[in-house]
């Protein structure tokens, strides 16, 4: 991984040489020729790299010396830098001096950075020296521009939707007509089988079947894996079936079972269905329900579907089971799966030998033993590789794995096949999250970009190749597809089976690339004897000062309990959630950091200096309480470009953010009486935005008609405005829109006539409107697919033919005056989802209802629900904290 150090480093060059200034004329000079030294040394790397993982170990102390100097040689260039964006923000008298003539602090730091620098390149010269005597080869390939070629038959094997279900459909008819039917006592439901056979898969096929989905009052789904904590568990049942959590800094025992107690009460009278995923040990259920019976029998036909590798954990559930073992898959059906991911139909045609490479993959699939784990990465591996001799190499190398080594083999190759060392670093990167997590795919992609493991190509933004490593690693099975956002159509969550993890988090330390550290390893040096970690992931750890070495530039942690942060003035990125911090707000020093993720976490107070981290560029504090107030200092910071608070007072009014893309505010009770129309002022200057999250008792009126200078702008999420009148003409719109939602008490004008002419809208959430009738025309909302109105006092909906030809989600929330659905629905052919909450005045027997269910013959999900007002305010306020959509 050294290659990737040191095209980090020539990406921080490269910023700085741009920016040419007088005073720092000696330093750019030299900063230059130590720019060349590291082009010069990276042609070097790959070879020095394949002779390393062949094992020469003076070749392996050779990458270790590159990496490091290439570390160090970044942190010059970058104080450097850092020198020169201070001076150019000082004002008055000072700054003058500072920006013209050079202050004797100033002369000190240069003479320092100078000097780095000469030790940086002496060592580089050593370096070339010995690369030289170890015949290293010099690799004049240079940076390929990797064109990621669109497959789409493979994506839509990986969606959450379309789970594929080789071999598993008798399985999956068995288990869902045990759920659905038999006696009304609470019984289990346990799948057993190894890791990679499909556990997961089936119980998630199980799960979003539109059968039990309609037989459950309630539902859900919580992943146990080998570390848990009950209260976390619990809560997580809790936001799941009643929409609300305790996220109380100390959980105590007398907590855990007031959570339980509430999950018991809620259940009681209800037919419920809860999967446990991924169960370890046999104590799981009596830790659950140590302080109170959670999951309550009352004869109400409710169920349990538990998932475990071990036979004994299925028996030890205290309640009537059914074990299902889970068979391997036999010969027929591994050839059926693997030859999906290999040899999709769409790409039978372009392959010349296809008879061959058929009989070699039908071998291959064989040596996969019946795992449909093995068998999805190596078919999605030689999809990449369509020729009979790539698979004849497989085959050939096959007899040289040794037992039990199948699964990592596979793994390694595909690894290996990935395009470039940018590519594998982002794959290796997942060894700094959590067992069976959910990963929010543009929070990973801010923290790849932060980390500059996204290379700068001509025809991509950052953030869409990012996008497009991620497609990558889910077409080639490396990474399962959680959902994609209905409004953009890309991948929203994703995770990683717990296999390949654990995978990434072995190369990872091995390549010293990051050393991932949980309460069971505790803190500990990298398995490598010659391999330095440059970034460290802690999960589960409490009381102590997390220990990490001086010159580490990433720190992760997760699920961290009374800790404090090491004083590691390198850093680069902190990612922290779900943690009690101590001391936080000693950060001042780091002036490297780009990227600061407090997420869900205690005892946080930034330090009044903050405005001093002048490379900062992602803040996201949501869902995380501050001691004291955001310093004002936060705002001067011009590099800032994506922001996320939470309970927080407003910026001023008068600082200018130009360059901001996403703000994302949760202001709480904190209205205009704080802030006035300050924020109309301060968000309309914000050109760049591309999204925008505003959430406070009182959006000002007049912020709805700030968009007409904000042409990137393609998220709007504003709540709550007191009145809305008439909505500003389209054209002051962002053309570019795709989701938006307004939130009023009140709304005057029938919306419809404005939004529908916004050509790119796909999602639209509208609450409060208060007129007699809707309209939607002809040719109206021409890629709108999701619909969600809510406290809607419309008597009358009017659609014409044509309106809304995408439309496949529907939702009415709170619409009481409306008497019948419009006939109009009838012919919107894309439309899957129905939902009604509290719309009282339509009935069953409504003639649209009626004809919707006959045209869709069981293809249509309808639910219409009067339930109780607080449980829809509760799914209200889920929605304006960003908890759920």
């Amino acid at each position: 991984m050294a290659e990737s150090a040191v095209s980090a480093v020539l990406g921080s060059a490269g910023n700085l040489a741009v920016q040419e200034t007088i005073f720092l004329c000696g330093v750019t000079l030299q900063v230059g020729l130590l720019k060349d030294e590291l082009m010069r040394i990276q042609a070097y790397l790959k070879d020095a790299d394949n002779k390393w993982r062949l094992g020469n170990a003076r070749v392996a102390i050779l990458v270790t010396q590159i990496r490091a100097a290439a570390y160090e040689a970044q942190n010059v260039i970058e104080e450097a830098d850092y020198m020169e964006k201070r001076n150019r923000i000082k004002k008055g008298f000072i700054g003058a001096i500072s920006r013209y003539a050079r202050l004797p602090t100033d002369l000190i730091t240069l003479h320092k950075i100078g000097a780095d620098i000469q030790r940086v390149r002496r060592k580089l010269s050593e370096i070339f020296v010995s690369a030289e005597n170890l015949k290293i080869d010099l690799d004049n390939t240079g940076v390929v521009d990797y064109e990621f070629p669109q497959d789409n038959g493979l994506m839509n094997q990986n969606s959450e939707d379309d789970v594929v279900m080789v071999g598993f459909e008798d399985e999956h008819k068995e288990i869902v007509d045990k759920l659905v039917s038999g006696d009304n006592m609470l019984t289990a439901v346990s799948i057993v089988a190894m890791g990679g056979a499909g556990k997961t898969t089936l119980a998630r096929k199980v799960y979003t079947s539109s059968t039990v989905r309609k037989h459950f009052e309630a539902i859900a789904w919580v992943t146990v894996s080998q570390k848990f904590k009950g209260i976390d568990l619990l809560n997580n049942i809790m936001k799941q079936i009643i929409g609300t959590t305790d996220e109380s800094s100390d959980i105590d025992v007398t907590q855990e079972y007031e959570v339980g107690k509430k999950i018991h009460d809620f259940l009681l009278h209800k037919r419920y269905f809860v999967v446990l995923d991924d169960v370890w040990e046999t104590d799981t259920w009596e830790q659950i329900s140590r302080m109170v019976n959670v999951f309550p029998d009352a004869t109400t036909g409710s169920r349990i579907l538990l998932t475990t590798r071990k036979k004994d954990v299925a028996n030890h559930i205290q309640m009537q089971t059914h074990v299902h073992v889970l068979k391997h898959l036999d010969d027929e059906k591994s050839w059926e799966l693997f030859s999906s991911r290999a040899l999709p139909s769409y790409k039978r045609s372009s392959i010349c030998d296809v008879k061959e490479v058929e009989e070699l993959g039908r071998k291959l699939a064989k040596k996969c033993n019946g795992l449909p784990l093995a068998l999805a990465v190596l078919g999605a591996y030689l999809s990449k590789n369509l020729n009979s001799e790539a698979w004849s190499d497989m085959l050939l190398d096959w007899s040289s794995t040794k037992n039990g080594q199948m699964m990592r083999a596979i793994i390694a190759r595909s690894y290996k096949d990935l395009p470039s060392h940018y590519f594998r670093s982002c794959f290796l990167y997942f060894a700094a999250f959590c067992e069976d997590s959910e990963i929010d795919v543009s929070d990973l992609i801010e923290i790849w970009i932060a980390e500059s493991l996204i290379p700068h190509m001509l025809k991509h933004t950052p953030e869409q190749t990012a996008r497009k490593y991620v497609t990558e690693l889910a077409q080639r099975s490396l990474v399962q597809v959680v959902s994609r956002s209905r409004a953009h159509g890309w991948i929203e969550t994703i995770r990683i089976h717990d296999i390949l993890r654990d995978w990434c988090v072995e190369e990872a330390r091995q390549d010293g690339f990051l050393n991932a550290i949980d309460n069971t390893t505790r803190v500990g040096a990298s398995s490598s004897d010659t391999m330095i970690s440059y970034r460290y992931s802690f999960q589960n750890i409490t009381g102590q000062i997390l220990q990490a070495t001086p010159n580490a530039q990433t720190l992760v942690g997760f699920r961290l309990s009374s800790v404090s942060l090491p004083k590691l003035r390198f850093l680069r990125v902190i990612h922290i959630e779900n943690s009690d911090l101590k001391d936080f707000c000693a950060i001042d020093g780091f002036i490297h950091l780009r990227y600061l993720r407090l997420r869900a976490c205690r005892h946080v107070a930034l330090p009044t200096s903050i405005g001093k981290l002048l490379n900062l560029e992602n803040l996201d504090l949501r869902n995380t309480y501050l001691k004291e107030a955001v310093p004002m200092s936060l705002w001067h910071i011009s590099t800032l470009r994506h922001v996320y608070l939470s309970n927080v007072f407003p910026p001023p009014s008068n600082v200018q953010q130009k360059e901001l893309m996403t703000l994302w505010l949760d202001l709480g009770s904190i209205g205009t009486k704080y802030f006035g129309n300050g924020m109309v002022n301060f968000v309309g200057q914000m050109t760049q935005l591309t999204t925008l999250f505003l959430c406070m008792s009182l959006v000002p009126a007049e912020m709805i008609n700030i968009f007409v200078n904000m042409p990137r702008l393609v998220d709007i999420y504003l709540t709550r405005f007191s009145v809305l009148g008439k909505l500003p003409e389209s054209h002051h719109f962002p053309q570019s829109l795709r989701r938006l939602h307004l939130s009023a008490d009140v709304i005057n004008q029938d919306p419809m006539p404005i939004l529908e002419k916004l050509p790119s809208l796909v999602v639209l959430i509208l609450r409060g409107y208060e007129g007699r009738t809707m309209s939607c025309s002809a040719q109206g909302f021409p890629r709108l697919q999701e619909l969600k109105l809510r406290s809607f006092s419309m008597e009358e909906w009017r659609m014409e033919l044509g309106t809304m030809p995408k439309l496949s989600h529907l939702e009415l929330w709170w619409c009481q005056k409306i008497s019948e659905l419009p006939e109009g629905l009838l012919h919107l052919s894309s439309l899957s989802v129905l939902k009604l909450y509290d719309a009282s005045l339509i009935s069953e027997d409504d003639n649209t209802l009626k004809e919707l269910r006959r045209k869709a013959c069981g293809t249509l999900l309808m639910e219409n629900s009067y339930g109780d007002y607080a449980c829809c305010l509760v799914y209200e306020q889920l929605t304006c904290l960003g908890i759920i959509s």
